[in-house]
């Protein structure tokens, strides 16, 4: 049964949060409010908040900055995952991935479905990992990235998670 093991001391990790859009700015940005709160409360750092352009230099760009930066250990986009014409997120990043993280996908749908149902199919979040740091494409909306982060990214980013975590493997994403 999972559950959070209170022997183990909890570890902080480092995130950036993209947030894709043509159309918020700092003052309309509720996904990324929600991200950032949601990371704090964690007990997490909050490294660096960005918006950017539905464009996929700009998307490949910010998600290299984070990549790059040594103490960000995940990046997390929020929207562009859409069917629209300007919905270029996981295009734009997917190419990126060393190793595609396909249970994401999976378990994220899955979770959506009992709270939107048969529309959780208009997203085309993904997931995986650039180099050592994980890479998590969501959704626009401030629900999806609630239910991404209550329901999968918060225990997956607590080391004291069981019956495992990303933090526990961390040290180990550089080996070849």
């Amino acid at each position: 049964m999972p559950h959070i093991d209170e022997t183990v001391a909890f570890e902080p990790v480092g995130f950036s949060v993209v947030i894709v859009s043509d159309t918020r700015d700092a003052g309309s940005d509720r996904s990324g409010d929600l991200l950032a709160e949601r990371i704090a409360s964690a007990g997490h750092r909050l490294v660096a908040r960005t918006i950017v352009k539905d464009e996929g230099d700009a998307i490949r760009a910010a998600v290299t900055t984070g990549v790059e930066d040594p103490e960000v250990d995940v990046v997390i986009t929020s929207g562009g995952t859409g069917f629209t014409g300007r919905d270029v997120t996981p295009d734009a990043v997917e190419p990126m991935f060393h190793k595609r993280m396909d249970g994401f996908s999976a378990t994220f749908h899955a979770l959506s479905h009992e709270v939107i149902g048969t529309s959780t199919i208009q997203s085309r979040c993904t997931a995986g990992l650039i180099d050592t740091t994980f890479v998590f494409v969501l959704p626009g909306s401030p629900g999806a990235c609630r239910d991404a982060w209550d329901k999968i990214l918060r225990d997956q980013f607590d080391v004291r998670f069981r019956p495992c975590n990303f933090v526990e493997i961390m040290p180990r994403l550089a080996e070849r």
